[in-house]
């Protein structure tokens, strides 16, 4: 259609209220909206907002303009002696932005078609931004099809811009004479909204991935051929104690020297492990593990170091290796007054952070005791490491306990190893079996012990640990340091807080109770075997020397529970618990009839009347045996 035919049309319908059918269906509606709502048709100058509410739209905007700016400049350059201009609006119409040549720029102010104004249907007429913009398609409008009459001289082709969610952001718009309409002109204009709506949707995946990669605890880093930074993540500058900009300069190699960051990284693609390494950061050393991952693009060669610092390998290896204490102080079983007094002080202990010495014979449950006050401090959450210094061979002892460098000894790992002093960081260290250390590695201990620092071995830096430790003994180790087998100022550094467990054979009350408690366990796991226990073999259980405490007392029990085919242990069931069809030692204080009174008042809870009953006794004659050997019953209670 004509330029002339198109004003005959729009002019029957503007004066004579008369629509042609031969007019666009969406070019009639905006025009009957523009009518209904008064528009001006020999009006459509642009009105510009002041300049404090323009500066807000651009600043609402500001992604949008940098994003677009660059792609505008580059479709310019292909039209710029055509005489058009090109123009960017946000999401209502606002024109944020406008290139041409002075020719078209000029015209344009006489239009008011400027940075600032608003290119709405109801502020200027029907015209192709707002069509663009309201109708989401990508619109060509010439000359007469505008409904504002100054407009006439020109064709528009505008398309929508839209974010990654498909919301209208914005419209790119380009605007030149009428006589240089061209249907490629819209094309150009929409090949270029869609490239700018990549490289937003780019944008926002590249903030999307970096948002990740800043959230995540690793320290990620990528480095160039040069083996400096390029990128890193938020975590990576606290790890290194520097930002990005800082580090952007930085060799890797000086950095890192233990890993060999080579030409040979970038073979094959394949991803490198180093499960311990050195981070080499001003004042201080970081024990990290590392993982390596070579790429090879359009940009060149690049290498993604993924860091760990090694406190959180730890902290997995302390999971999967059960580093952890599981036993608390309900799970230690007594009413012998004495055990109670150790118990009462063990948990006082708790509460400190000072060095513990357990005392007591095997099987008196040292290691159970170290777990429950470990349990009851300020560390519970953290490790608990237990170690027998009397299974580790002497020329492990410093490099299972202190830990190694990469290199620093034949059949060391390469990345090195940390040791259990590491491991037991923020939490328990527990040394059974302290007196089996030998002499010439004691002093090395003495320097940890109060230090509370370490060396590994063929290192030279001093790790500090935050750290409890309890130590164990069966034997007497003031006799250790009387015999010069023991030091002496370790002994008194050890020997802070001081528990002594007593041995099962010097609390009878305890026997009975104990084995209450174990068969009740026994029975759980087993209903259909349920058993009970006969006087006669509580009695026996009394009367036994308990070698082995309560370690023997248990494994007997279960021993007896499994051999016995009876629901009731008499004291026939004594050999199983034993081993011997004799199994009565010597009778230790307080035995005989002492200790099965001690056995029933243990059982009945102290209740005197249920103990009479049990014995099968007056409970005036157990008054007095009880008044005849000093037993107290209310303590069993």
């Amino acid at each position: 259609m004509d330029i002339e035919t198109s004003t005959e049309i729009w002019a029957k319908f503007v004066y004579e209220d008369k629509m042609d059918t031969r007019v666009r269906p969406i070019i009639a509606d905006y025009w009957q909206r523009c009518k209904s709502a008064g528009v001006n048709p020999a009006g459509g100058l642009g009105r510009r907002v002041g300049d404090a509410v323009f500066a807000s739209i651009r600043a609402a905007n500001r992604g949008l303009i940098e994003t677009a700016l660059p792609i505008m400049q580059s479709v310019f350059e292909i039209v710029a002696r055509s005489h058009f201009l090109l123009v960017l609006t946000d999401s209502v119409g606002y024109i944020l932005e406008s290139i041409g040549d002075e020719t078209i720029m000029t015209k344009t102010r006489d239009m008011r078609f400027v940075p600032g104004a608003l290119w709405s249907n109801l502020s200027v007429g029907t015209n192709a931004i707002s069509v663009a913009l309201d109708a989401d398609t990508a619109i060509q409008i010439v000359g007469p099809e505008h409904y504002c009459r100054p407009h006439h001289g020109w064709t528009c082709s505008a398309a929508p811009i839209h974010g990654a969610d498909g919301e209208i952001i914005g419209c790119l718009n380009m605007s030149g004479d009428v006589s240089g309409a061209h249907d490629h002109t819209l094309g150009l204009v929409l090949a270029a909204a869609y490239g700018i709506e990549a490289q937003l949707s780019l944008q926002r995946n590249v903030r999307l991935m970096q948002a990740a990669l800043d959230g995540s605890a690793d320290s990620i880093v990528l480095l160039d051929m040069r083996f400096r930074p390029i990128w890193v993540n938020a975590a990576a500058e606290r790890l290194l104690d520097s930002t990005a900009q800082q580090l952007m300069e930085k060799d890797f190699r000086k950095i890192m020297p233990d890993v060999n960051l080579s030409e040979q990284q970038w073979v094959g693609g394949k991803k490198v492990y180093v499960n311990d390494t050195r981070i080499l950061v001003p004042g201080r050393t970081i024990h990290c593990s590392v993982v390596i991952f070579p790429s090879e693009g359009y940009g060149g060669r690049t290498l993604t170091l993924t860091l760990k610092e090694q406190k959180h390998m730890i902290d997995s290896v302390n999971k999967f290796s059960g580093n952890r204490a599981t036993y608390s102080f309900v799970d230690i079983y007594s009413r012998d007054p004495a055990m109670k007094k150790t118990l009462a002080m063990a948990q006082n202990y708790a509460r400190y952070d000072g060095n513990i010495l357990i005392h007591g014979e095997s099987g008196t449950g040292k290691e159970l005791m170290a777990q429950a006050i470990h349990n009851a401090g300020s560390r519970a959450g953290g490790p608990f490491v237990a170690i027998s210094c009397a299974s580790i061979p002497r020329d492990l002892l410093e490099s299972d306990l202190f830990g190694y460098e990469a290199g620093a000894f034949m059949g060391a790992i390469t990345e090195g190893n940390p040791g259990r002093f590491e491991l037991a960081n923020h939490g328990t260290l527990f040394l059974d079996e302290i007196a089996e250390l030998p002499l010439e590695f004691q002093s090395k201990l003495l320097r940890a012990v109060e230090t509370h620092k370490i060396c590994r071995l063929g290192g030279g830096q001093e790790i500090s640990l935050d750290i409890r430790i309890i130590v164990s003994t069966n034997r007497r180790l003031e006799q250790s340091v009387a015999s010069g087998s023991f030091r002496q100022d370790l002994y008194y550094r050890l020997n802070v807080l001081k528990l002594e467990i007593p041995p099962l054979r010097s609390r009878p009350g305890d026997i009975a109770f104990c084995a209450e408690q174990f068969l009740r366990r026994l029975n759980q796991l087993n209903p259909e075997m349920k058993k009970a226990m006969s006087p006669e073999f509580l009695t026996g259980l009394v009367r036994y020397d308990w070698p082995g405490n309560v370690r023997e007392l248990q494994n007997g029990l279960e021993r007896a529970f499994y051999s016995s085919s009876e629901k009731l242990l008499t004291e026939n069931s004594l050999k199983f618990v034993v081993g011997t069809e004799e199994p009565m030692a010597a009778p230790s204080a307080p035995g005989g009839e002492a200790g099965e009174i001690l056995a029933a008042l243990t059982v009945c809870g102290g209740n005197v009347d249920a103990a009479a009953k049990r014995l099968e006794t007056s409970r005036a004659t157990l008054y007095r045996r009880i008044k005849k050997y000093g037993i107290n019953p209310k303590s069993l209670k």
